[in-house]
C-alpha cells in the first residue's frame, strides 16, 4: 500500500511539473520576452540614439542592416541589427566565413561587434514575435548545414532567440554538429531556471568576447 502511494504521489509530481514546464512554453515565455524586450527599447532608447549617431558619422550606408534567416518551423524572417559592416559586403555570408573580414568591418562596427551591441535591434523581432530572448541562433537562409542538422533534434520548431545554449558554450568556434547539439538540448529541456541561466551566462560571455570570430585567415602562397 504504501509503495503504491509512492508510486501515485511521484506520478503527481511528474504531471504537475509537466504542467509547469508547458504553461512556461506555450504562455509565459511570449509574455515575459514582450515585456523584456518592450522595457529594453524604453529603457536603451539613449543608447540606441546614440548608436544610430555614431552609424551615420562613420560609414555611408541605412543603419539597420536586415538579413533573411530561419524562424520557427523552418519560416524565413527578416533579422535587424545595427550596420557594423561597409555596404559592399557579401549579403549572405556570415562573417567568421568571410576571407578578411576585418576589411569589411567599419570602426563603429568593431566596437558594436566586440560588445554585441549590434545585435539590440533585435528586440524588435521579438516583440513582432519573430524571435524569444532565449533560443537558437536563427540560421542564415542558406545554411542548410545547420539547419538540416537542427532537424535531427527538433531545434527548428522553437522560435530563435536572441542568445541560446550554444553562445555561453563557444558561440562561433563551435563545429555546426556540436552547436545543433546544444541547439537540441535546450529544446528538450526549456525551463524559466534555464532561461535565467543562460540569460546572465550571456551577460558574462559577452563581458569577456568568448567564441568571436570575425572571419577566416586565407594563407596565400
Amino acid at each position: 500500500m504504501n509503495i503504491q502511494t509512492n508510486i501515485t504521489g511521484k506520478r503527481k509530481l511528474e504531471l504537475s511539473k509537466t504542467g509547469r514546464i508547458n504553461m512556461y512554453i506555450h504562455y509565459l515565455k511570449r509574455d515575459i520576452d514582450f515585456i523584456l524586450a518592450l522595457l529594453g527599447l524604453i529603457i536603451l532608447s539613449p543608447l540606441y540614439l546614440f548608436i544610430i549617431i555614431a552609424i551615420k558619422l562613420d560609414s555611408k550606408g541605412p543603419v539597420l542592416f536586415e538579413q533573411e534567416r530561419i524562424a520557427k518551423d523552418k519560416a524565413i524572417f527578416k533579422i535587424y541589427k545595427f550596420r557594423t559592416m561597409r555596404i559592399d559586403t557579401p549579403h549572405n555570408m556570415p562573417t567568421h566565413m568571410l576571407a578578411h573580414a576585418g576589411n569589411y568591418i567599419t570602426r563603429v562596427g568593431a566596437i558594436l561587434r566586440k560588445t554585441s551591441l549590434d545585435e539590440l535591434p533585435q528586440l524588435l523581432n521579438i516583440l513582432k514575435g519573430d524571435m524569444s530572448i532565449i533560443g537558437p541562433r536563427p540560421a542564415l537562409w542558406n545554411q542548410n548545414d545547420l539547419v538540416n542538422e537542427r532537424d535531427k533534434y527538433h531545434a527548428n520548431d522553437v522560435k530563435p532567440g536572441l542568445t541560446g545554449l550554444a553562445q555561453i558554450s563557444g558561440r562561433d568556434e563551435l563545429p555546426i554538429p556540436v552547436k545543433a547539439g546544444f541547439d537540441g538540448e535546450y529544446c528538450r529541456h526549456i525551463t524559466f531556471a534555464g532561461d535565467v541561466k543562460i540569460f546572465f551566462g550571456t551577460i558574462t560571455s559577452v563581458m569577456k568576447h568568448d567564441g568571436v570570430k570575425e572571419g577566416k585567415t586565407i594563407v596565400r602562397p
